[in-house]
């Protein structure tokens, strides 16, 4: 461990990291080597930077950015979600294993999670609300509808 990563594995980000997560950001295929031509810095740096932050969790992973669109995801839906029982970490946790499902939030006010996800088609659609209906913990929904998506950012920017 560098004097950089701390012993409960966090890594304090200079200005280099943000710049390499920036570059990755734009294209995370790009080589190590583009990467130190870019910012004036040897390849070796650039590498042992990745891992650490690899190492440290706030790289958690490469892969590409798709349009659910174009593989026939055409319904996406929002779903507050009511929990009974104080239950709702089990709730969400179930809930999360449906493959049509890509976010799931603890959230405040009215509704004590949120769940975002993607269908074919309104049978699928259908099946899923009847399903976390059915839910032993689950009291009520409310679920909406995406008409139009202005913007999904995937990155986190820095």
């Amino acid at each position: 461990m560098t004097a950089r990563e701390k012993a409960a594995g966090t890594l304090e980000l200079d200005d280099l990291d943000i710049d390499i997560l920036r570059s990755l950001n734009v294209n995370a295929r790009k080589s190590f080597r583009d990467i130190a031509k870019e910012l004036h810095v040897s390849l070796t740096t650039v590498s042992n930077r990745v891992k650490a932050m690899e190492r440290a969790g706030v790289i958690q992973g490469y892969m590409p950015i798709v349009d659910s669109t174009k593989l026939g995801y055409d319904i996406m839906v929002v779903i507050g979600i009511k929990v009974i029982h104080g239950r709702i970490v089990e709730t969400e946790k179930d809930l999360a294993k449906d493959p049509a499902v890509f976010a799931v939030f603890d959230s405040t006010g009215e509704w004590d999670a949120i769940v975002m996800a993607r269908f074919h088609n309104r049978g699928e659609l259908n099946t899923f609300v009847k399903k976390v209906l059915d839910h032993e913990n689950v009291d009520r929904t409310y679920t909406q509808v995406v008409l139009n998506v202005t913007k999904d950012e995937k990155r986190v920017l820095v």
